[in-house]
């Protein structure tokens, strides 16, 4: 979601209520971090590569008073780093913001994650070719690349399953590595986790691979960045850690190792760390506004909510953290797929119990001025459409039928060549006819998002946490009935 120029809506002299006392001017080499001037621990925003700051005054040794005048004529002022702006600290000449030759910081990581020493003014796709990682998602303002590896790939040494980065209006704000976890860790793979014992073995194992993973990765990390400092970083309950934190220049490089879950490495601006994670609250009713123009109304009928960022949860049960993942990013709010995973309690290799994500999830949306609301299960479009229409997708329990799921995967890629709307009607006839007269067999449980209806040919669009080839399918609203579980959730101001 943009938040560049957000804090020009907020903006008048009194709210600031605050006079320069001497000015200097500098250009915006990089997005820099606007905090508020009553408390700088709350993230704002951010000021654009190449705006014209004024820098009004000393705040404190690290950071200073400055004032951005958009295009428009608005003014906003807030405080920013010191080491973002340029500025030393004190009065001396402007100081290098970028944290040198990457050389060595890359040799250790074993990637050439750095080109120079700033990741947050490269283009997103340049990171992502550099890297190998493939995109995983692209919406108007978000993008994610996210690359699943094999144990041939090493990082600091150690052995990583998910490699992932997340961008915004084309450029990088976090990067996310999970080593060792109970999701994709393939120790867990040849036990039958039905029997008690083979459960505490590879239970065992996973313990003393995680205390290896977070041994090797700090033993990588300390003898070039120093010793690190403890920090809490995430909100909401079952989400928040505490975590060691390096510095390189301006991106604070985080360890996570929360008690039998996941070896986690994030790199985010220092600015994010120094907030906790926190980012600032989109007003509801420029949430409103926005989601209300994510809603694409295309010819003969198809309503779909656009823009929804994808998670791909991988080879393995992460259907609620990942979907949850995605309607979070959706709706501004921060989230990690593991870190939910966590929250959700998710046993080994998947399975996440949903009143415990819901709970967790709660928490987190509480702080950003959101909550979850269970809506009438009915899955006629007469209730779905109250939703959709306001740009607000629906979280859906169901089954997975792998044959019904072949068959809406065939008959999407043809609905999206139809030229004529009568005979697709016709043609979906029989798998109505089936659905309700023959019933589908239940599969496996799952979760997923419907995402649009269509009223002409009562159809519903879903939107599942499996890649871009899934982003968008259609089933009939009789297939839909045959299969679901019942449960139907939005997020919702």
């Amino acid at each position: 979601m943009k938040r560049i120029f957000f804090l020009v809506v907020f903006a008048n002299a009194a709210w600031f209520g605050l006079s320069a006392s001497r000015a200097e001017e500098i250009t915006a080499r990089a997005k820099t971090a606007a905090y508020a001037l009553d408390n700088p621990s709350i993230l704002r925003g951010y000021f654009p590569a190449g705006a014209q700051l004024t820098v009004l005054d000393n705040y404190n040794d690290a950071m200073a008073k400055v004032r951005f005048r958009s295009p428009s004529g608005k003014v906003v002022e807030a405080l920013c780093r010191k080491s973002d702006l340029g500025i030393a600290s004190g009065d001396g000449p402007p100081a290098t913001s970028s944290a040198g030759d990457p050389t060595g910081i890359n040799k250790a990581f074993g990637i050439d994650l750095w080109q120079d020493g700033n990741l947050w003014d490269d283009v997103d796709a340049d990171v992502g070719r550099r890297l190998g990682w493939p995109e995983e998602s692209r919406t108007k303002t978000l993008s994610s690349y996210r690359r699943y590896t094999g144990p041939d790939v090493k990082v600091l040494g150690v052995r990583p399953y998910s490699l992932t980065f997340l961008a915004e209006d084309g450029k990088p704000t976090e990067f996310s590595m999970v080593f060792a976890n109970k999701g994709d860790y393939q120790g867990f793979a040849g036990e039958d986790l039905e029997n008690r014992k083979g459960v505490k073995r590879a239970l065992k194992e996973f313990e003393a691979v995680l205390n290896e993973d977070a041994a090797a990765l700090e033993k990588a990390l300390t003898p070039i960045l120093g010793e690190p400092e403890r920090i809490r970083y995430g909100q909401g309950k079952n989400v928040r850690d505490t975590v060691l934190r390096w510095d390189w220049g301006d991106h604070a490089i985080l360890l996570a190792t929360p008690e039998g879950e996941f070896v986690g490495l994030r790199i985010v601006p220092g600015a994010l760390a120094d907030s906790g994670g926190k980012v600032e609250r989109v007003r509801d009713i420029e949430l409103r506004t926005m989601l209300a123009g994510r809603v694409e109304k295309r010819p003969k009928g198809d309503v779909v909510v656009g823009e929804i960022p994808m998670v791909d949860q991988g080879p393995k049960g992460f259907c609620v953290p990942a979907t949850w993942s995605r309607y979070l990013r959706y709706m501004g709010v921060p989230s990690d797929m593991y870190g939910l995973a966590m929250a959700g309690q998710t046993g080994i290799g998947g399975g996440t119990y949903l009143h415990a994500m819901s709970d967790s999830v709660e928490d987190l949306l509480r702080k950003y001025g959101k909550k979850l609301q269970k809506i009438n299960n009915s899955l006629k479009i007469q209730n779905i459409n109250k939703y959709i229409d306001k740009g607000l997708p629906i979280m859906w329990t169901m089954f997975v039928n792998r044959d019904l799921d072949k068959d809406i995967l065939e008959r999407t890629a043809d609905r999206k060549k139809c030229a004529d709307w009568d005979a697709w009607k016709a043609r979906l006839e029989e798998p109505r006819r089936k659905a309700e007269k023959e019933g589908i067999s239940e599969g496996g449980a799952h979760i997923c998002m419907i995402i649009g209806y269509n009223e002409n040919t009562e159809e519903l669009a879903i939107s599942d946490s499996w890649g871009p080839l899934f982003a968008e399918r259609w089933l009939t609203v009789e297939e839909a009935e045959a299969i679901t579980q019942g449960d139907l959730m939005v997020i919702r101001w």
